[in-house]
């Protein structure tokens, strides 16, 4: 229950943003990050990806820590102009998360920004004591992400 300063409800929110700098072109890498089916194939801590429509399916994660989440992710933008991709997103998260292509040194840089709510009970409890280690885990998850994509992207 959130204290009159919404404390406990802050403690369940977070806030990421991650620069991946690719040796690749915006377009390929557009179009690699659009089709989040194949996540799995390059993407170690995204176990599973099941589409559910042309707009929505399931995903499910694991990172370092013991536990998984899963969230039924739903398209709310993709504008192969602007190069950005976003998803909303529930279940055992609740927010939003956008990647954003645009040419960059040697490539392309991509710009991953998330905000969400831990809703999974187990992890609502940890909130106070597990936060710094769930942000580790979460950037340990990004680097994977980035090393994967990166050698994805190397195979041509």
């Amino acid at each position: 229950m959130p204290d009159s300063s919404g404390r406990s409800c802050r403690l369940h929110r977070y806030r990421f943003r991650s620069v991946w700098l690719l040796h690749a072109p915006p377009a390929v890498v557009y179009a690699v990050l659009g089709r989040a089916e194949a996540y799995p194939r390059w993407w170690p801590q995204v176990r599973e990806v099941v589409p559910l429509d042309d707009r929505s399916g399931t995903a499910r994660f694991r990172s370092f820590l013991p536990y998984e989440l899963t969230v039924v992710a739903t398209e709310t933008l993709r504008d192969p102009g602007a190069r950005v991709l976003e998803i909303g997103m529930r279940g055992d998260l609740a927010g939003w998360a956008r990647w954003t292509i645009m040419p960059g040194e040697g490539g392309t840089r991509a710009v991953f920004e998330q905000e969400v709510e831990v809703r999974k009970p187990v992890l609502r409890r940890w909130a106070l004591l597990g936060r710094p280690v769930f942000r580790i885990n979460h950037a340990l998850m990004m680097r994977a992400g980035r090393r994967g994509l990166r050698a994805w992207l190397a195979r041509g």
